[in-house]
């Protein structure tokens, strides 16, 4: 099993509201997953969505949340659907890396990284979603999704 994390629309153009708690409360956990697949030596792909507006690459709002930090070296990705893996490089990205365990991340967990997880198991890669590193206007829809999919807490990958 090789891992990647997976770090899908954690960006301003999200970062108010209810959002906001649950979008800190991922962000610490992404960091603290980042750190370890830095040092293990596995891929950190970060993925924004350009929603052709306000969020679209050299706006404020397409950045990431002030509190995530990718790396220059890092692997960025544009989408345009739910789907990262739609009309995207990302598929080829993980291949050339020989990840076959994606490790998913990020906001909003009902909509872009349950349709990424699901996109994933579509492409007969085999993905886990990150516990307590997903975020959601409410935490409700975090517990289904958390429910829906396999997941691994950090603990576990750090094992």
């Amino acid at each position: 099993m090789k891992c990647a994390l997976l770090v899908i629309d954690m960006q301003k153009a999200s970062y108010s509201g209810r959002e906001k708690r649950f979008m800190d409360k991922a962000a610490r956990k992404i960091n603290e997953a980042a750190a370890l697949f830095r040092d293990r030596g596995f891929p950190v792909v970060w993925i924004q969505h350009d929603n052709g507006k306000d969020a679209a690459p050299g706006k404020v709002n397409f950045e990431m949340i002030d509190t995530l930090k990718p790396l220059d070296e890092e692997k960025r990705i544009v989408k345009h659907y739910l789907n990262s893996f739609n009309k995207t490089e990302l598929l080829s990205f993980l291949q050339s890396r020989n990840v076959d365990t994606p490790v998913v991340t990020g906001f909003c967990a009902e909509y872009c990284v349950l349709a990424t997880f699901r996109g994933a198991e579509d492409l007969d890669l085999a993905p886990l979603m990150l516990k307590g590193a997903l975020a959601s206007g409410a935490g409700k829809n975090i517990r289904f999704v958390e429910k829906l999919a396999k997941t691994v807490s950090l603990e576990e990958l750090a094992g």
